[in-house]
């Protein structure tokens, strides 16, 4: 699931796209003549504050009154945002090259930084790429699999096909339909591809992949290599939980369609696109039916209200020290779907008015899995209320990764120990049997997912570099899934294809390193978090609910935002200014060596 955050930051991250008039550029320009960099800067922030405030209020009347009349408010809110950060980093240009203080310096940077999709200096092409980029999602959102011109299905049908059906020839047609919708995207991506490079180039970017890369404070190459790194550290793990799947589907599907010497098969793992693996628990427990914590029964038996269900993640992080949520959040959160209007439920974290004001917005229901999406969600909440001191353009996380990853690190103290010390189970007594089950469960999503989180970007690095030429797009995209995932098309694939437009984040051009980096970092804050609170014991049955200090930690962690690097965040809870996944290994210990044990006397790897 994708979570959406707003902020000072991710406003201007996500409204920016839209071309400059020349007229709003001119004044802009003429009123920055006389400035230094350090009172331009603090414009900047004074505008930026009252904008955002602006644009967000037009967002959430947009997000939770689906009409005509809220597009139009939304829409021009985003074009007047659009025009003033246009200005802007026009403007910041013509402090390159000065000696500047090191924060006046990180905040020029954060701003020129603020957009994923730079347009170039030249009207025309600005209007194009907006255009194309435009159609580009919209021809996601809209696309449908048709039989027979009329016989139509959505992606939400077929993925319920993924999920629940285990017969091999309707997931098969259920994966190569979804595709038919990508390959008209194609020469509309390579348009998009070369005008975004040349937006990127006027920032002063080779390309716009090192322009993404440039927002991890290291250089483009040093961040490539600390990602290889992360991810070598967690591979040993995810062989094993591959060579184990392979296993367990050639023994439903028979071994003339999963070959044990081989990839998998990309649309038997219950994903459309193969990674998350989770809807395969069911051939994959490891011992059935030993302890299922049915947290569903117990939420609808007790019937927990929304507000309930959200008070219960709320105490967690006031036990951590952290103050409760104010009276406003509980007065202008959509916790429910009205029955009175079109909403979006999906899931969202919302810090509005600089952080003062904060939301949620969900349509919850009584399951366990809803409940997790809410301990996430308040994880934005608290990173967005720790950081709201900071000025606009600091108000965001150490790196994308951070803000995924805090509420995730909470959702890891919620073992069993905790879930009956809050009434959610009446034992907490775990066999070593079950406590491989609920590994598994967890590992079929997050370590099957890391792969796939590292490869889209990389992906996109190697095309915008021209590493990877247009005529080798769906070539090249195989090759890097059958390397890092170990799985195949279930069919052939040609340059008449265009998979990688099939998954969202590709034509909708959204950076997906931020879901590789959090699945990596919330261990490592959880191994941390439990040295700080004094567990003993393995890493997986720590909860650190109740523990102040552990929150206090946290806290001053969160509390700096994107005001100083990564680094420097990092270190204030971890002792150390590298980002480790070694901590994976620790937590899954119990299940590699199941593993381990199982896969004894397999060919493991492709």
């Amino acid at each position: 699931m994708k979570y959406f955050v707003k902020t000072a930051a991710s406003v201007l991250f996500a409204a920016s796209i839209i071309a400059c008039s020349p007229q709003t550029a001119d004044r802009a320009a003429s009123a920055a003549v006389t400035e230094t960099a350090a009172e331009f800067v603090s414009r900047a922030n004074a505008e930026l504050k009252e904008l955002s405030s602006e644009i967000g209020a037009a967002q959430w009347i947009r997000a939770t009154y689906i009409t005509q009349d809220t597009a139009i408010v939304a829409a021009a809110a985003s074009e007047k945002y659009a025009k003033w950060h246009s200005g802007m980093v026009q403007q910041a240009l013509q402090y390159d090259g000065q000696e500047l203080a090191p924060e006046t310096r990180r905040a020029i940077k954060l701003l020129k930084l603020g957009t994923s999709l730079p347009t170039p200096n030249d009207s025309a092409k600005r209007k194009e790429l907006t255009m194309i980029a435009t159609e580009l999602q919209g021809m996601y959102g809209a696309g449908q699999y048709c039989k027979n011109g009329d016989d139509c299905t959505g992606l939400p049908e077929l993925e319920d096909t993924m999920f629940n059906s285990r017969d091999y020839d309707e997931l098969v047609e259920a994966w190569t339909g979804w595709r038919t919708i990508s390959p008209p995207m194609r020469d509309k991506y390579q348009r998009y591809v070369e005008l975004v490079n040349e937006g990127a180039s006027e920032l002063g970017y080779s390309d716009l992949g090192e322009m993404w890369r440039a927002g991890y404070d290291m250089s483009a190459t040093e961040f490539k290599g600390e990602a290889t790194k992360l991810w070598e550290q967690v591979k040993p793990l995810y062989k094993e939980l591959h060579c184990a799947v392979r296993a367990k589907l050639g023994e439903l599907y028979g071994e003339d369609k999963v070959p044990q010497d081989g990839p998998i098969p990309a649309h038997l793992l219950g994903n459309m696109w193969a990674q998350e693996w989770g809807f395969i628990y069911d051939i994959m427990e490891p011992y059935p039916g030993v302890s299922d914590l049915d947290i569903d029964t117990t939420l609808k038996t007790k019937n927990y209200s929304p507000q309930e269900m959200v008070r219960s993640a709320e105490n967690f992080y006031v036990s951590l020290g952290m103050p409760r949520l104010p009276d406003t959040f509980w007065e202008r959160s959509q916790f429910s779907k009205p029955r009175d209007r079109e909403v979006v439920c999906h899931a969202s974290a919302w810090g509005l008015d600089g952080g003062n004001d904060l939301r949620i917005k969900m349509c919850i229901k009584q399951t366990y899995d809803e409940l997790r999406v809410i301990y996430h969600e308040l994880g934005h909440n608290y990173y967005q209320a720790a950081y709201k001191n900071q000025e606009p353009l600091f108000q965001g996380g150490a790196h994308s990764g951070f803000h995924e990853a805090i509420g995730d690190t909470i959702t890891l103290s919620m073992t069993p120990q905790y879930l009956q010390e809050v009434g959610l189970i009446s034992s907490a007594a775990e066999s070593e049997k079950a406590v491989i089950n609920r590994q598994m469960m967890m590992a079929l999503d997050k370590i099957a997912f890391l792969p796939f989180g590292k490869l889209i970007d990389e992906w996109r690095w190697r095309v915008f570099s021209g590493e990877i030429s247009p005529d080798d797009y769906n070539k090249t995209w195989w090759e890097m899934r059958l390397n890092y995932q170990g799985i195949a098309p279930p069919v052939a694939r040609s340059e008449a294809d265009f998979d990688p437009g099939a998954k969202y984040h590709i034509p909708s051009n959204v950076s997906y390193t931020r879901y590789f980096l959090a699945r990596i970092l919330q261990f490592q804050f959880q191994r941390s978090l439990c040295q700080i609170a004094g567990h003993e014991g393995d890493l997986a049955s720590c909860s650190i609910f109740g523990n102040t200090e552990a929150g206090e930690r946290f806290h001053a962690m969160m509390a700096s935002g994107q005001s100083e690097p990564w680094q420097d965040a990092l270190e204030k809870l971890t002792g150390t200014r590298e980002m480790d996944a070694t901590a994976i290994i620790d937590y899954f210990a119990p299940l590699m060596g199941y593993l381990k044990e199982q896969n004894e006397g397999r060919t493991c790897g492709w």
